[in-house]
């Protein structure tokens, strides 16, 4: 099990005292910092791996919406707060969830299990490291690297600012959109056919109205904005 180092920054302490209480309750949660202040908290923060923040928003002289601002490199951040309409302003901070105070188990819980979920995707996500001419490349998934050629994969499919690489066995997650992956030289072979899909051109089976399938049976859906795209596999 993976472990995840936390910080809790409030300025109440029976708030900070209920965070520390849920968080004993999740085995993969150290809680290694707890606040009352950006002040206190900042010199701690650059000076140790930090993977979760837990942040109030409404705090003296600085905001949480301020620490997350400033502290932007830490993987996630859960607002637990008693103003929700700071909900909007805290997402386009790369908030991973917003909880309205008074905490309680089924809330936290869900949080995070969407905290495990992230941190898995971001975890395999793979990232290019190199490529071998045009017909295979170098995936990093975790601590290793997968050797992939280009031919055996059957289509893209895009997951928000990641890619899954689907070949016949095994599907790879990378850390890149759609639309980047495409304007890669190794990716040539490859035509959209729809928001969420690019198909192997070597890969197709038969073109219909409505979908393309491909040699292992599966069908990719064509949008509509997308249909000139289908003379690239004729």
């Amino acid at each position: 099990m993976t472990i995840y180092n936390c910080i809790i920054i409030d300025d109440d302490e029976i708030d900070r005292l209920t965070v520390i209480a849920y968080t004993k309750k999740f085995e993969q949660l150290k809680v290694i910092g707890v606040f009352n202040s950006a002040e206190a908290a900042y010199p701690f923060m650059e000076t140790n791996r930090v993977d979760v923040l837990f942040l109030d928003i409404d705090m003296p002289k600085v905001s949480g919406l301020a620490i997350r601002k400033k502290m932007s490199h830490i993987p996630a951040c859960i607002f637990i707060t008693a103003h929700p309409e700071h909900a909007v302003d805290s997402f386009e901070l790369d908030t991973l969830d917003f909880i309205v105070k008074p905490l309680n188990t089924e809330r936290f819980t869900k949080a995070i299990q969407r905290l495990d979920a992230f941190m898995e995707l971001k975890h395999k996500a793979a990232l290019f490291e190199s490529h071998l001419g045009t017909e295979a490349i170098y995936l990093k998934e975790g601590h290793t690297q997968t050797k992939v050629n280009l031919f055996d994969v059957l289509y893209l499919e895009a997951l928000k600012d990641y890619t899954l690489i689907i070949t016949a066995h095994k599907r790879h997650c990378v850390l890149s959109s759609i639309g980047v992956l495409l304007k890669e030289p190794h990716f040539k072979t490859f035509a959209r056919v729809h928001r969420s899909y690019a198909v192997q051109k070597i890969a197709v089976k038969k073109i219909t109205t409505y979908e393309v399938e491909l040699l292992n049976s599966t069908c990719i859906p064509i949008g509509r904005s997308y249909k000139d795209n289908l003379q690239l596999l004729l």
